[in-house]
């Protein structure tokens, strides 16, 4: 078997699901945000900015927009600030949407009364939002069971371990279920928060909004563009180490299992189990996936041609990785190369 880009073993991705806007829905009225001791500003800053602002001459409404907590007062920030929160699990009540933005510790569940709060909101119909690590939170009420949802790639693992009731795809932005929403971490609450306000006011008010706030109404693409696969812990087989070192010298060049496994001196049969054991991929995967990173790289810092890189990256031709490119990423090269080239 030989490992080319063109390759694609049982196991290899697939396209990445896109999020599937639900349809347009009532406007609400009352947004709820439930804020905590230790929160960050950004995660608690997204809703604010999106939802809480005045923005009538965007187009879009006026919300009731109400900061609350388990435990209403003065809390502090991650920063080192504080914020003073005068309402509490209450404001759930009145609330046509209610936001988890995160969650201050994971190893620390949520308070039942929060948790009691949520599915009450739910119960009469209300929407439940749950961005970043506040998807934990939405999930741990039970509101997410038997539903699809997303989170931080980086806690995927732990969530999925935590809640195996829920279909969890971390390779998505935002997730739309339609009276419960989960995003993924960081920015992506705001592709989420976006996402929301184009189902409820339309694309023009929402593309009017994220131009003021000079953000891309609507990104492609998905977590998997972001996520870096590390090679193996120091305590992996040293030999498999070594070959991974001179497979990404040689990261151009047709590779062969049977080949690679004679530079290591085991059978073709233990040398994929053994990969796989160290890696969490196959081979096959592992390589494409550091073709992937290269071609990315280049695209990023050089004006070079697709043409060039993908025969660089190992790909072979232009085509094949237009084709991986869209299957890992959900963008063409030359999307990625627009998105990402600025900031390198």
């Amino acid at each position: 078997m030989r490992i080319s880009a063109a390759t694609r073993s049982r196991g290899a991705p697939r396209p990445a699901p896109r999020a599937r806007p639900a349809e347009r829905s009532p406007v609400p009225r009352r947004i709820a945000v439930v804020a905590f001791d230790g929160i960050g500003p950004f995660q608690l800053g997204v809703p604010s900015l999106v939802f809480g602002e005045d923005r009538r001459d965007q187009g879009a409404p006026r919300f009731e927009f109400v900061v609350c907590a388990v435990e209403p007062g003065v809390l502090r920030t991650s920063a080192g600030f504080s914020i003073d929160v005068r309402h509490g699990l209450s404001a759930l009540r009145h609330a046509d949407v209610v936001i988890v933005p995160t969650w201050r510790n994971l190893d620390q569940p949520p308070p039942p009364r929060l948790l009691h709060a949520l599915r009450e909101a739910h119960a009469r119909g209300a929407t439940v939002v749950g961005l970043c690590l506040g998807a934990f939170v939405v999930a741990a009420s039970g509101l997410l069971d038997g539903r699809r949802a997303t989170t931080h790639w980086h806690w995927a693992p732990a969530f999925a371990a935590r809640f195996p009731a829920v279909q969890l795809d971390p390779s998505v932005l935002y997730i739309d279920e339609g009276r419960v929403v989960t995003s993924a971490g960081t920015a992506a609450s705001l592709d989420c928060c976006l996402h929301l306000l184009r189902r409820w006011c339309g694309a023009e008010v929402a593309n009017r909004v994220a131009r003021r706030m000079v953000v891309a109404p609507h990104r492609r693409g998905g977590q998997a563009q972001f996520i870096d696969q590390p090679l193996p812990p120091a305590d992996a087989d040293a030999r498999l180490q070594d070959l991974m070192g001179w497979m990404l010298a040689h990261i151009g060049e047709r590779h062969d299992l049977d080949t690679l496994a004679q530079r290591v001196s085991m059978s073709r049969r233990t040398f994929t189990r053994q990969f796989s054991r160290a890696t969490g991929s196959s081979v096959v995967q592992w390589l494409t996936h550091q073709r992937l990173t290269l071609a990315g790289r280049l695209l990023e810092a050089t004006d070079r041609p697709v043409e060039s890189i993908a025969a660089d990256a190992g790909f072979g031709s232009a085509l094949s990785l237009r084709q991986h490119f869209a299957a890992r990423f959900g963008v063409s090269p030359a999307a990625y190369r627009r998105q990402y080239r600025a900031a390198a």
